[in-house]
């Protein structure tokens, strides 16, 4: 995994030399990949300033042809319309004048990135963005972008279970290379968080230590607290992986340096969000690895009093779950979307 992308960008880097276009699958390159952040960053160096007073049609090819240039992809005579318009990076680019993005006859598509570059009255690009679809989600107020997955489990759960019996190839080779070195992940605010992967488990060894916590109990905020309590269940989760200071991103893993999402259901049906577990695309932060290779532990629990006693956990490859697993469909959405972007947006 490289420490610097831009010997990945550009005329003389490797995605020049692998002589991929943007045409080509993301699953043909990933470790071509740019993370959201570093993606961003390369794209506002070359982007910012640039002239775009076109006739819409001539400015988006315009635009189109200095990002080809920027990451090192040959421009094509002509952009298909793909979706997305760049597969190699999985991204589609939208250019702003105003605060209201409009997405048209396409629906939000969470893992995709969205390129969002934003004009002056002279239309010099003046910011760039590169955000996830399920950021776009969390934008909308009128609520029309929400496709959330759930489940439930076929047969009522009577006893803990671990439905898959080793990892992925793709994860234990990603490990083997991160276990000597930590990974650091920025956000927006430039603060850095470091996550260590030298205590990786196995999922077999993994689902031993998580099998500890049944019959243990966490405090219960209340009967609308579902977030504070699964936030007790991290801190349970943590304590028992020896992971006390390991840090919630709010985003698919909850646990970095275990690969691992955590559900605490006192109730039959599973909120899964806005990406299925099952899903082929690879994480934004480490692109050899992919959503389904995400270990998911389903914790069963019961109310009493004042208190949730977990009593079984279901740990399984996120490519596994839904053979134990039922799935629900979420709402498909497709049509004008309209989404008023935040006055900080870009800053």
């Amino acid at each position: 995994m490289p420490t610097d992308y831009s010997l990945l960008v550009g005329s003389t880097g490797a995605i020049a030399k692998s002589r991929k276009t943007i045409f080509d699958s993301l699953q043909d390159g990933p470790c071509h990949l740019l993370p959201s952040i570093e993606l961003e960053a390369i794209l506002k160096t070359g982007l910012l300033g640039l002239n775009l007073n076109y006739p819409l049609r001539t400015r988006s090819k315009v635009l189109k042809t200095r990002i080809c240039e920027i990451l090192g992809y040959p421009v094509p005579a002509s952009f298909k319309r793909t979706q997305p318009r760049f597969p190699a990076q999985d991204f589609d680019t939208y250019i702003q004048k105003s605060n209201n993005l409009q997405i048209w006859n396409q629906e939000i598509v969470p893992t995709r990135r969205y390129v969002i570059i934003r004009l002056d009255e002279h239309s010099l690009v003046t910011g760039v963005r590169v955000v996830a679809g399920e950021t776009l989600a969390e934008l909308d107020t009128t609520g029309t972008l929400t496709k959330k997955y759930q489940a439930k489990s076929r047969e009522p759960v009577a006893a803990s279970r671990l439905l898959s019996q080793s990892d992925s190839y793709i994860v234990l080779q990603a490990v083997a290379q991160l276990r000597s070195k930590s990974l650091a992940l920025k956000e927006r605010t430039d603060r850095a968080l470091t996550f260590d992967f030298s205590k990786f488990l196995p999922i077999a060894d993994l689902y031993m230590k998580l099998l500890a916590l049944a019959g243990q109990c966490l405090t219960d905020p209340g009967l609308d607290q579902e977030r504070n309590r699964g936030a007790a269940l991290h801190h349970a989760v943590c304590d028992a992986l020896d992971l006390s200071d390991s840090c919630d991103t709010g985003a698919c893993p909850d646990i970095i340096e275990q690969l691992l999402e955590i559900k605490l259901q006192t109730a039959p049906t599973i909120d899964l969000g806005l990406i299925a577990p099952d899903d082929t695309t690879p994480l934004d932060f480490l692109p050899e690895v992919r959503h389904c290779d995400v270990r998911y532990a389903v914790f069963y629990g019961v109310i009493v009093g004042t208190q949730v006693r977990l009593d079984y956990v279901v740990l399984s490859r996120g490519a596994d779950f839904f053979s134990f697993f039922q799935r629900f469909e979420g709402k498909v959405v497709n049509a004008k979307l309209q989404i008023p972007l935040p006055r900080t947006f870009f800053t």
